[in-house]
């Protein structure tokens, strides 16, 4: 066997029912076999005292198994030894359990014509997160029967934003189950927390094809950025979930309740929209003014938004919907993060190098716009970003709290989200990693090319919020 690296163990991790989440016992060594069908991690107990071992097996569908999970062991030599022998190395992969279904190859179209989304993971440039999507497709615990046909087709967004939401809660340690067919995902933390969530995606009302679409234009004015049509699309698709009452199903009823939302109602519209989510929640908005000679962002609110829909703003201002615990969101469900995750850990492909520009946010007390930065994904700077040493699928996690909730969302459930709450009257921002990113592009080209600077992509003039 051959050792793997962190990251790489990491990702395999992420199949196991609470990911990263090892509880008293913390992996100190990880290796994989030369067939790629087993994996042996070696454990240690906070205290010291003991050693224990995880070993995985892929079934005949590639599927990650639990085949040991020991503890007492007093050496590594020892706790190696059973790796080795428990990981059954030469052998042919596990069968399936009794009653098990096999998990259809995320590759074989089965005689359908594949998506333009889909067939993008065949470039060379896109690989990395063609793996990965696959990875997260095999660590699902019970996909729908669907869910290969709908990724490879029409449905695509919808299924990438699935698996990205099983990557941030397991990379947080949370237990992650599907037991039943709605909604999507059940969480639950050591400490006793848990909620059910259910993943929906803000789509056009004209479907367009995503794939080389020109960007669309961000609104012009800051009224138009938070209450105007992102706002309402937005609306809209949580809407629709909320009258299918979840809350009152009879697995759901006293528990926490989110709706996960990823927003693709325009080409690159995460560059924009997120404002438009907090205007249709908290019916809050801000604008820039001049005071004293000095700039100053100051909040304005609004109790419809914009056109002659005349859509109410402000789902979070009173209890109407307080069966709504909170609402997940990321402006990063894209496949540029699947493939800077991946390339971030383990590197770029030959001859290729990915750039993400954008802006983070700027903690200064006053500041308007965000801190430009263009930086290589796989270089020591950007890895530096992040405690993990590569880039977390937490990082553009944010929780928006309904502070009417019949059953409020604890911080520790989320722990390394973004939480937006209100505290006496005021909106408070909890984060988990200093760096916070705005919005972003990620670029790919060759490495022999000469690295841009931030004006060729206008980031100079940039004042929205996105990520893609």
């Amino acid at each position: 066997m051959h050792e793997l690296p962190p990251w790489l163990f990491d990702v395999y991790a992420l199949a196991l029912p609470r990911g990263h989440g090892f509880g008293n016992y913390i992996p100190v060594g990880a290796w994989g076999s030369d067939d790629g069908l087993a994996c042996g991690v070696i454990t240690e107990n906070v205290e010291g005292r003991d050693l224990g071992i995880l070993v995985m097996r892929r079934r005949v569908d590639d599927v990650w198994m639990v085949v040991a999970d020991e503890r007492g062991l007093q050496s590594r030599s020892d706790a190696f030894a059973r790796i080795n022998l428990l990981a059954r190395l030469g052998q042919p992969a596990e069968p399936l359990l009794p009653g098990a279904p096999s998990r259809p190859p995320l590759h074989d179209l089965q005689g359908r014509k594949a998506g333009d989304v889909f067939g993008l993971l065949t470039g060379a440039s896109h690989h990395p997160a063609a793996w990965m999507l696959n990875q997260l497709y095999l660590a699902l615990p019970n996909p729908d029967k669907n869910w290969a046909a709908d990724c490879q087709t029409g449905n695509f967004h919808a299924r990438l934003w699935e698996a990205q939401l099983l990557a941030s809660f397991r990379e947080q340690g949370l237990l992650v189950t599907q037991p039943f067919e709605s909604p999507d995902f059940r969480i639950e933390n050591r400490l006793g927390g848990e909620a059910w969530v259910e993943a929906v995606t803000a789509n056009p009302a004209v479907p367009y094809n995503h794939v080389n679409a020109r960007l669309s234009s961000p609104p012009q004015t800051r009224e138009e950025i938070f209450f105007g049509p992102a706002a309402l699309r937005f609306a809209k698709t949580l809407g629709n979930k909320l009258v299918r009452g979840y809350d009152r199903m009879p697995h759901v009823e006293g528990k926490p309740f989110l709706i996960a939302i990823a927003d693709f109602q325009a080409p690159a519209s995460m560059l924009w929209s997120r404002e438009g989510l907090i205007g249709y929640l908290y019916g809050q908005g801000a604008e820039v003014r001049e005071i004293d000679g000095q700039r100053q962002a100051m909040e304005t609110s609004a109790s419809l938004l914009l056109g002659p829909s005349r859509f109410a703003a402000g789902l979070f201002v009173d209890d109407r919907h307080a069966e709504l615990s909170a609402v997940i969101f990321s402006n990063a469900c894209s496949i540029a993060k699947f493939n800077r995750v991946a390339i971030s850990g383990g590197g770029a492909p030959k001859g290729l190098r990915y750039l993400r520009i954008g802006r983070f946010y700027d903690r200064t007390e006053g500041a308007l716009e965000g801190i430009p930065f263009c930086l290589d994904v796989t270089s020591a700077e950007y890895r530096a970003l992040w405690p993990q040493g590569y880039e977390p699928w937490s990082a553009e996690l944010e929780v928006f709290h309904n502070p009417h909730a019949k059953h409020p969302v604890p911080f520790e459930l989320l722990p390394e989200a973004t939480h937006w709450f209100d505290q006496a009257g005021e909106m408070m921002c909890r984060a988990a990693y200093e760096h916070a990113i705005l919005w972003s592009q990620t670029r790919i080209q060759n490495d022999t090319d000469p690295a841009p600077r931030l004006e060729d992509f206008g980031v100079q003039n940039a004042d929205s919020a996105g990520s893609v």
